[in-house]
């Protein structure tokens, strides 16, 4: 699932195309499986990319945007939206499966820089949880 959404993520880098024709094009062509959660998935990714580019850029350490690679840049983008907005896959199983899309997909640098980054916001993230006032019940 993951995996053909990242393809998905990957394709609009380089179209023009809107989220629904490039899910049409993928079901017409039947190269990848597209289930309702893997249009879930890019059709949230496509809705939050620019809060989800935000955080990339945020968690950047002398990198710009520009100089991300496509297939990094997708990755990133499913990995923050999967942090960010799913509840329902623990953040290190969604660093972990990230990872391994790097390892399939891209350069050996390209595997430690994402783990790097989508790391980096998993501690944000638990550090404002650990120091968010507890609800009451």
């Amino acid at each position: 699932m993951r995996e053909n959404a990242f393809i998905l993520v990957f394709e609009r880098i380089f179209n023009n195309d809107t989220a629904q024709e490039l899910l049409e094009t993928a079901r017409e062509t039947e190269e990848i499986e597209i289930t309702p959660e893997v249009e879930k998935m890019f059709l949230g990714v496509v809705a939050n990319q620019p809060a989800i580019d935000d955080v990339i850029s945020h968690n950047l350490k002398k990198w710009t945007m520009n100089r991300i690679s496509k297939v990094s840049l997708a990755i990133l983008r499913l990995g923050v939206y999967e942090i960010i907005y799913c509840d329902d896959v623990d953040d290190d199983i969604t660093v972990s499966e990230c990872v391994k899309l790097a390892s399939d997909y891209a350069y050996e640098d390209d595997i430690s820089f994402i783990n790097g980054i989508l790391g980096s916001i998993v501690r944000a993230r638990n550090a404002e949880k650990a120091s968010a006032p507890a609800e009451a019940d």
